[in-house]
């Protein structure tokens, strides 16, 4: 049995990077680790090709040489799902869906040619699926309620990826998030209970990436990965601080709540086990739009000193932010924008207030008739699915004054020297390659021979060499991000978003 795993082709977003990746020499910013997971639970005499649309297209060969294609992807994929659904099937193969676009039958009812859905989590679906087809009596929809055992969870089949053509790989170590956050998917996906896998799991995962060469950031892709800090502690970070002795090249980062501010143990042990990055789901400052979406964890806190704690262990602070919530008004904008200034979070993924399928937002907006259009994906594209109490109009509008001033040079590297002065790396030898040699020269030149930041990015590199010298492997790579940055919203809000700004 021959079966392409196919992964559609993503649009160009904020974490798409796909300006930065070009500087870096690379083509994706991460590969498909659901199809690669699911690859590994696959019959061990089928014979699989991977087939990534943001790396390489998809040929006639590939399609003359298969008899199945899996193809899993998320909403933001959707059009290019579509298409692959649909030269597939005229190709002749059966065509077998699973993954977050999928799961709703607003999505199904779409891809008529699909053969097969195979929804929820693989550990549990795949098998009764894989059992019909074995005996000739597939059905059409495969779907589950319950939640799987991570510990069965196999090892990604990470020798059908090219090393060379991605920046990060992922490590998925839990699934299910406690929370209740009103515009969140997560929990209609995976459940609130926190379910793991085992650290041996983990760091056979880790071994795998590092024996077929892999050097590079690691991110642990779980929605809450500090949901259980004494696991963490006792368990996981003790097995990460010995697995990396001896070894160089490796980073992770992850997706954590503020609650990691609480605890300083967790967070020396975080950056110890080589964590250098986390993204922490903020929204917003006030407190009646933190309770009118239920992210009580973000509730009665200085904000502010959270971040600054968190960047002086070590970490670097990603953070989303929304606007658009029933009790927001004109004023949030620069509000937002002051705070995130202040905050020295470079990377600040803004985008408009939407409600997926299935979450408790959309239903309640559903009830007030105030679902308008389908979802993109993509949440800092300035469209939203509902009617705002702003005013769509007047949301629009902030919005992208809020990107222009957020991402104009001028601001952009002032963040940047603001997160510097607070960061204190850890006390580690870099790992520099040719690579990062080839991405810094590339990036002078794009950013202040070719591009508009003549005078702020060698600004940045002279205060970074004189003032915080080793931090400037960081100063550099912010600079490549913020080149994505402004360059994937040129096309929404202008070419004004690279200009000077306001001081």
């Amino acid at each position: 049995m021959n079966a392409l795993l196919v992964y559609p082709r993503s649009p160009e977003t904020f974490w798409s990077l796909t300006h930065a990746l070009r500087l870096i020499n690379r083509k994706a910013a991460s590969p498909p680790l659901g199809l690669l997971t699911v690859a590994a639970m696959l019959p061990s005499d089928w014979n699989l090709r991977l087939v990534d649309l943001n790396v390489r297209d998809m040929t006639d060969e590939d399609l003359a040489w298969a008899d199945y294609a899996l193809v899993s992807g998320m909403i933001v994929q959707r059009d290019s799902a579509l298409d692959v659904a649909a030269r597939c099937k005229s190709a002749g193969l059966t065509v077998v869906a699973g993954g977050p676009l999928f799961a709703s039958e607003e999505e199904r009812a779409r891809f008529g040619d699909v053969d097969h859905f195979v929804l929820n989590e693989a550990e549990l679906t795949l098998p009764p699926f894989l059992e019909d087809l074995e005996r000739g009596e597939a059905r059409r929809l495969y779907r589950t309620d319950e939640f799987a055992d991570m510990s069965v969870s196999p090892v990604p089949r990470w020798d059908l990826v090219d090393p060379r053509e991605y920046a990060s790989r992922g490590v998925q170590f839990s699934r299910g998030c406690p929370n209740d956050c009103e515009f969140c998917a997560v929990t209609q996906l995976f459940g609130h209970r926190w379910r793991k896998k085992t650290v041996a799991q983990v760091i056979a995962e880790l071994d795998c990436l590092y024996g077929v060469g892999w050097r590079g950031v690691v991110p642990f892709v779980d929605d809450n990965f500090n949901a259980m800090g004494r696991y963490l502690r006792n368990e996981l970070l003790p097995a990460l601080i010995e697995w990396r002795r001896g070894k160089r090249g490796v980073s992770f980062s992850a997706q954590v709540t503020m609650e990691l501010a609480d605890d300083t143990e967790l967070l020396e042990l975080m950056v110890r086990a080589g964590f250098d990055t986390v993204f922490i789901g903020i929204e917003t400052m006030d407190e009646a739009n933190l309770a009118e979406c239920h992210k009580k964890q973000n509730r009665n806190r200085d904000l502010l000193a959270d971040i600054k704690r968190i960047q002086r262990a070590g970490l670097q602070v990603q953070a989303g932010f929304i606007v658009g919530f029933d009790n927001d008004t004109p004023s949030v904008f620069a509000r937002m924008a002051e705070f995130i200034q202040k905050s020295g979070i470079v990377t600040a993924m803004v985008g408009l207030l939407q409600a997926p399928a299935g979450t408790a937002l959309y239903d309640r907006l559903d009830r007030e008739g105030r679902i308008r259009v389908d979802l993109s994906g993509d949440n800092s594209d300035g469209t939203t699915n509902i009617v705002p109490r702003m005013g769509l109009e007047s949301l629009q509008a902030g919005y992208g004054d809020l990107l222009r001033d957020l991402y104009a040079p001028r601001n952009y590297y002032r963040r940047v020297r603001t997160f510097l002065r607070e960061y204190r790396p850890p006390s580690v030898n870099v790992h520099i390659t040719p690579s990062h040699v080839l991405a810094a020269v590339r990036s002078l030149y794009h950013l202040s021979v070719a591009g508009r930041e003549r005078w702020e990015y060698p600004g940045l590199l002279f205060w970074t060499l004189f003032r915080r010298p080793r931090t400037l492997p960081v100063a550099v790579a912010l600079a490549i991000y913020g080149y994505h940055y402004r360059k994937c919203f040129e096309p929404l809000y202008g070419a004004s978003v690279s200009g000077p700004g306001r001081s």
